[in-house]
């Protein structure tokens, strides 16, 4: 994996790029203007060969909340339809305790975003998630660490940007990586909460890499650091963000609309479960000539087989297409009669299948949402004499799975969801 991760790098910096401009607007607090993070990010941007245009609205120790007070943090959204608006909290409050996020943290931060896509529907909010403390936060036990404190505002930033729809600029985690892998370089100013010129240079790396989805490696542009320091920051940022581009939903400033969906099937009929972001219209395309405009579609297929279903999300910015390959195998309703069978849910991912019997049982599998078959340990999967069938998703993400058996009456698929524990 890490020859692959190290190809690819260095394919990227020996790739010729079109130039890119984007507008930029941060809203923080110290965190941003100690050592002027915008205009780091700016001359980086510079010395890469693309353009920036940026403004700031910082104000030390404002949270969300204050922002969202302070008229000023309006003007400045509203001064023009930005490419990008980036939003940063104060450095603990996403790191403390989920109900007080909740009532606290969370509503500001979307209604900002709210704000931003009102001034202008193109724009992209973006979201700063910081760093753990270098060691922590003594005034809480999950957070006395900084491993503690950083997995935390990790959490809580994707779930900020989940519910604003937006996206993230992971610095936090390309800290952690620096922290592991680069103990020498210190991140921090003496306080061991604000960055240091390092630290700030890491910031405006990954930002780079979050705005543009190009690697920072190779920048000119050093803010007076170490070559060698310069290389270990510039390569982390980019390896932590354009990693997993679609864990923090970074995508182009023109790709605002995102299509996403899920399905549930039920013998020959499906109920497909739009989850599409920044999107107002849909076209569902059923690959047997069968097309629909409705938000969440209930479509019947006429016969067995493997269909790829398409949805176009759209809105004023452009569109996106999601294709996803399902399969229909419909039992019919006298091999149904000849089973009953009963689903038993032990805890979200642990669930019973009674009455199946054994010995007519040809093939049992697991499927996620994209198709793709689960590869179960012997553990997670378990078949006795007595009709009893238990499957242990526990160990999987969050999300919807499908269970197919295989019998010599037909084929059954049984809906399998996990949810948060």
């Amino acid at each position: 994996m890490n020859k692959i991760i190290t190809f690819f790098f260095l394919l990227l910096t020996g790739l010729i790029y079109a130039q890119d401009s984007v507008s930029v607007l941060f809203i923080g607090n110290s965190y941003t203007y100690v050592n002027d993070l915008p205009t780091v990010f700016s001359n980086l941007t510079t010395s890469l060969g693309d353009e920036v245009t940026f403004d700031s609205k910082t104000n030390g120790g404002y949270t969300f909340q204050n922002h969202l007070n302070d008229p000023l943090t309006f003007t400045k959204v509203h001064s023009k339809p930005w490419d990008f608006v980036v939003i940063q909290g104060q450095s603990q409050e996403p790191s403390f305790p989920t109900s007080q996020v909740n009532i606290n943290t969370l509503p500001p931060a979307v209604q900002i975003a709210d704000s931003v896509y009102a001034n202008s529907y193109c724009s992209q909010s973006m979201y700063f998630m910081t760093w753990g403390r270098q060691v922590g936060d003594p005034q809480w036990d999950s957070i006395n660490t900084f491993d503690k404190m950083n997995g935390r505002l990790r959490n809580a930033y994707l779930r900020i940007t989940d519910s604003a729809q937006g996206s993230v600029a992971p610095v936090g985690v390309a800290w952690k990586y620096v922290r592991d892998n680069y103990p020498a370089i210190n991140l921090y100013s003496a306080d061991g909460s604000h960055p240091s010129l390092a630290g700030t240079y890491l910031a405006a790396c990954a930002f780079y890499a979050s705005v543009f989805r190009k690697t920072p490696v190779g920048a000119s542009y050093t803010a007076g650091l170490d070559l060698i320091t310069v290389a270990a920051l510039q390569n982390s940022a980019a390896l932590c963000v354009l990693d997993s581009l679609e864990v923090w939903h970074l995508r182009a400033k023109e790709d605002i609309a995102i299509s996403d969906f899920q399905f549930e099937i039920t013998g020959n009929s499906v109920l497909f479960i739009n989850n599409s972001w920044r999107s107002t219209d849909y076209e569902w395309i059923f690959d047997d000539g069968s097309t629909s405009v409705e938000v969440n579609p209930f479509h019947t297929y006429s016969s067995n087989g493997i269909y790829n279903v398409q949805l176009i999300a759209t809105n004023e910015c452009g569109d996106d297409t999601l294709t996803i390959q399902i399969e229909i195998a419909q039992v019919s309703l006298t091999d149904l009669n000849q089973i009953s069978f009963h689903k038993k849910t032990i805890e979200s991912g642990l669930y019973e299948i009674v009455g199946i019997p054994t010995n007519k049982i040809k093939n049992v599998a697991v499927f996620d949402l994209s198709g793709k078959e689960l590869k179960l340990a012997k553990e997670e999967f378990t078949l006795s004499e007595t009709d009893l069938l238990k499957i242990d998703l526990r160990k999987c993400q969050k999300g919807l799975y499908f269970l197919k058996i295989s019998t010599e009456l037909g084929d059954l698929t049984i809906d399998l969801p996990v949810y948060d524990l």
